[in-house]
């Protein structure tokens, strides 16, 4: 299973980081879109993670690792749709088609990831995944820096959805199970005593957002940064995070939820105000490494569910935790469009007071993972 996710941590990487690498440029240079239409379209591309509700009813027809493998597949032709539909309505339907296959398979790979392995591995394992993810970013960043000026946007999107197309093929013909594991419910779980995993979860999305939306928009826009600029912003990044991914796993693992996230809130704070204040083009951009570095801390969220949860809830309960998490995304692009239109520095303040909520609700798990009121009172 661990080269099963593997693969599928490959596909998601190159379709997803090749798109969000070329889509800024996209939008600016060949579409022409403002702030408030390209977050109109990060909002859209956040709908279909509310699809990730249907995961549990589409795992009546589907085994999990099949399904995973068919959103593979939806997500390499989402992105290699985009190249041919230059206009504001064509990114939109082309972003949709994408995104509904990411946030199946990405729902599916942290699922699987809980069930198949237990609460002294699964961080390490979420941080190894993320180191390939950052190779993979790499490898991907590097063909785009090479290729960008021999190749319009319709070919390079073409090349990355093709991998990931491909991949997902190839996997629906491994079978990577095993017996003995605990049946997962076919139903929506909703539980009173995960209410500090969803909540963590709606803010966690909702800070994130921001970041996702406006950030590197506001590169290409403020900084004027160009594609290989952007590209090389990413290439930097993930070098960062393919050491970072697999530490971060074990520092999890070893030093518990409640610190990492700690961590991670408390910097962001940081981050995101320095974002909306300075006017250096070289902070902006170290202040989105440190973002993405600060973010791998997040697996701590789904590590404690782990802790406190009913193994026959994961598969439910990684779908009804993306759900909530979209709650927030795809309101949170829409209302930092308006507020761009007044002036940018507003969106990236709205996300540190969101990452001040954040960090109180940290503090509520207990120092081992379980709920503050199990494991301190």
């Amino acid at each position: 299973m661990y080269l099963y996710l593997l693969l599928l941590t490959v596909a998601g990487a190159v379709g997803l980081q090749g798109w969000r690498t070329l889509i800024n440029n996209f939008a600016v240079d060949t579409v022409g879109l403002n702030g408030f239409q390209f977050g109109l379209v990060q909002s859209i591309r956040e709908i279909p993670g509310f699809l990730s509700l249907l995961v549990i009813y589409l795992l009546i027809l589907f085994r999990e690792h099949r399904l995973a493998a068919y959103a593979a597949v939806v997500l390499g032709i989402g992105v290699v749709s985009t190249g041919y539909m230059p206009s504001f309505s064509g990114i939109i339907v082309a972003t949709t088609v994408m995104s509904i296959g990411f946030h199946i398979a990405e729902t599916l790979n942290q699922s699987l990831t809980l069930q198949y392995f237990g609460p002294a591995k699964a961080a390490v394992v979420f941080g190894r995944l993320r180191g390939v993810a950052s190779v993979c970013n790499l490898v991907v960043g590097a063909v785009i820096f090479v290729l960008a000026d021999m190749l319009d946007f319709t070919w390079l999107f073409m090349a990355i959805g093709c991998v990931a197309i491909a991949i997902g093929l190839y996997c629906l013909r491994l079978n990577p199970t095993i017996e003995g594991l605990t049946p997962q419910r076919k139903t929506m779980v909703f539980k009173k005593r995960y209410w500090l995993f969803y909540a963590l979860t709606l803010f966690a999305g909702a800070r994130r957002q921001i970041f996702t939306a406006f950030a590197v928009f506001l590169l290409v826009q403020k900084f004027h940064y160009s594609v290989q600029w952007v590209t090389a912003l990413f290439f930097i990044n993930n070098a960062v995070l393919m050491w970072a991914g697999p530490a971060i796993g074990r520092w999890v693992s070893r030093f518990g939820e409640r610190r990492m996230l700690t961590i991670e809130y408390s910097g962001l704070v940081v981050i995101f105000l320095v974002y909306a204040f300075t006017d250096s083009a070289i902070l902006a951009g170290a202040m989105y490494v440190a973002d993405h570095l600060l973010f791998n801390f997040s697996m701590a969220i789904r590590t404690y569910f782990q802790k406190i949860a009913d193994p026959a809830d994961i598969a439910p309960s990684m779908a009804v935790g993306f759900t909530i998490n979209h709650i927030a995304a795809v309101l949170i692009p829409v209302l930092g469009g308006i507020l761009w239109l007044t002036h940018y520095r507003w969106v990236f303040i709205g996300a540190a007071c969101l990452s001040v909520v954040s960090l109180c609700l940290a503090q509520l798990t207990g120092a081992d993972g379980k709920p503050f009121s199990e494991s301190e009172t």
